[in-house]
């Protein structure tokens, strides 16, 4: 599999392209680009979103759920 179809370096840059538009979001709330609530609350509400897609994005780089521990298993038979 080359670097550009890797699956966690396609992770990684899509980590990195959310990142760029939480911070574009950012930059536009903190500049006083927004004029109404309205604007406002969608743009609160884009950079939650990317937040939580960069979030899951994370886990699925660091799985929580044990290893298979089938090695570590005595069986017993009957």
């Amino acid at each position: 599999m080359s670097e550009a179809t890797d699956p966690v370096t396609v992770i990684y840059k899509l980590q990195r392209l959310l990142d760029e538009g939480i911070d574009n979001n950012g930059q536009v709330l903190m500049g006083g680009g927004v004029d109404t609530m309205e604007k406002y609350q969608y743009i609160c509400g884009k950079i939650h979103t990317l937040d939580q897609i960069k979030q899951e994005l994370s886990n699925l780089l660091n799985p929580k759920e044990p290893e298979n521990d089938d090695d570590k298993v005595t069986r017993i038979r009957r």
